[in-house]
């Protein structure tokens, strides 16, 4: 579906449920030069489930236009705006990767706009490595490649998957490809400049599921452990053999853990 969130055309996926008053919702957010595709199993199961689900495509991401933002503050900022604009109370946010940082700020900034929080392949702070950064600033190819291989895990890039015909490493490359320029860099820049995690971490009373992979490469286990450590209410979830694609990987682990949290 199509609103306008700043005078900006915005794409959000209800898992193909409708929108009702008085339900409970759940806003589904993306990670660095993804959409709203990677969310198709959980959006599909919770709205057949009496939920409203909005799995947003970030401005300048995937159906989305809009002028990108530049930082973890201004995507949180962003989220509000399109809450008030579409009247989403009593939600869960859940993020991953760089969509987990946007609601880590989010439920630190704005608690009265969430009920629960499920942060997915977390990090803070989550640096990028430099020749990643360095080649998704010039829109290089490697940068996708990088990015691609580090996110599966050793069984991931062999091709095992609960997905009979699935080929993960080639839909995640295909999902980075289709991203227009500058907004994998701007992205990635976003999360590495994101310093103040820790100290938002502590301010969030909401419950609170961290879900990690064993084998992440981009967020390492260890570090989605402190972030839980961190928070509040917070309870863990660990994935195996997984990478930091759990998505793809292990999509039904990961929702069987959000049923817990939603």
């Amino acid at each position: 579906m199509y609103t306008n969130i700043k005078q900006q055309k915005t794409f959000y996926s209800t898992g193909t449920g409708g929108i009702e008053p008085g339900r409970k919702s759940v806003v589904f957010l993306h990670g660095a030069a993804l959409d709203h595709t990677v969310w198709v199993l959980p959006a599909r199961h919770f709205a057949r489930h009496g939920y409203n689900v909005y799995a947003f495509d970030f401005p300048g991401h995937g159906r989305s236009g809009g002028e990108l933002c530049k930082s973890i503050d201004e995507f949180a900022d962003w989220l509000a705006s399109a809450m008030d604009e579409l009247d989403i109370e009593d939600s869960a946010v859940i993020g991953h990767s760089m969509g987990s940082l946007i609601a880590l700020n989010f439920a630190a900034r704005y608690p009265h706009k969430l009920r629960s929080l499920a942060l997915l392949g977390t990090s803070t702070p989550m640096p990028v490595a430099d020749p990643l950064l360095t080649a998704a600033r010039g829109n290089h190819h490697d940068a996708i490649d990088m990015a691609n291989t580090w996110s599966h895990s050793s069984f991931g890039l062999m091709g095992g998957n609960e997905i009979p015909g699935m080929c993960m490493t080639m839909g995640g490359q295909r999902l980075l490809e289709r991203s227009k320029d500058d907004v994998f860099f701007t992205d990635l820049n976003a999360c590495n400049e994101f310093i103040n995690g820790a100290e938002l971490a502590q301010k969030i009373t909401v419950a609170t599921l961290v879900v990690f992979a064993n084998q992440d490469k981009m967020t390492a286990a260890v570090n989605a452990m402190e972030v839980a450590e961190t928070i509040p209410n917070c309870r863990t979830v660990r994935l195996q053999p997984c990478g930091h694609s759990m998505l793809s990987e292990q999509p039904n682990a990961v929702l069987d853990a959000l049923k817990t949290i939603v």
